[in-house]
């Protein structure tokens, strides 16, 4: 989440967003997705509005190829940028895509869609449904959202609707039989203000593994 955003158009949101600063995030993996995917035999990923690359380039510094996706073409830059830096540049791919208009072809054997929630318009569960049917036979869908505002938020700076675990699943609709849930759970973690205030953030977390041999049923989209 970010402050009150200065513009409702997705695309200049998140351009000017990158441009306003020489470096937006830490560069360092979501703690929750090395947790999840630590242990799964690397294949090909699809890294969901990956910022400046932290993720992707930690994937594919794991083993896996991957596919980079974001909005703002300042963002694929820098992680372009951070993975040649690491010595993963040929196992790194980016694409620009405003998710929700367009989606990159192909499935994965993981589908990683982190924090994808944001103070301007984003149609989240047609995203995460395409972001579903991406997923090959075996793979794993990851989705990892904050659950709310961070203990020490007494006055949002917006208005935001968070998600709930079962709300997601709910928006989702995959159909049981091709799909196992392997974590669906709430992770509270401590953190501090930019103020210096102690307190924590909750996120939620959802880990979905495809089964193999199943025939597939087209998840349904809004409409």
């Amino acid at each position: 989440m970010t402050d009150t955003p200065a513009s409702d158009r997705p695309a200049e949101f998140w351009e000017a967003r990158y441009r306003g600063s020489d470096r937006v995030w830490s560069g360092r993996p979501n703690e929750l997705l090395v947790r999840e995917v630590t242990g799964l035999a690397p294949g090909t990923a699809l890294d969901l509005g990956c910022g400046e690359g932290g993720d992707a380039v930690w994937l594919a510094s794991a083993g896996w190829r991957v596919t980079g996706v974001d909005i703002s073409a300042t963002a694929l830059a820098r992680a372009a940028r951070h993975a040649a830096e690491a010595g993963v540049g040929e196992r790194t791919s980016w694409e620009r895509h405003e998710l929700g208009r367009s989606f990159p072809e192909g499935s994965f054997d993981l589908v990683s869609a982190q924090y994808l929630q944001s103070p301007v318009e984003l149609d989240r569960p047609g995203i995460l449904r395409s972001a579903a049917d991406a997923v090959a036979d075996e793979g794993t869908l990851l989705i990892v959202m904050h659950a709310g505002w961070p203990s020490w938020v007494t006055e949002p700076p917006f208005d935001a609707v968070f998600p709930t675990l079962d709300g997601v699943l709910d928006e989702l609709s995959l159909p049981e039989e091709e799909w196992t849930v392997e974590t669906r759970e709430t992770v509270r973690r401590p953190g501090v203000s930019p103020e210096g205030i102690d307190g924590f953030r909750e996120d939620h977390v959802w880990r979905l593994r495809r089964r193999r041999g199943v025939d597939r049923k087209r998840i349904p989209t809004a409409g």
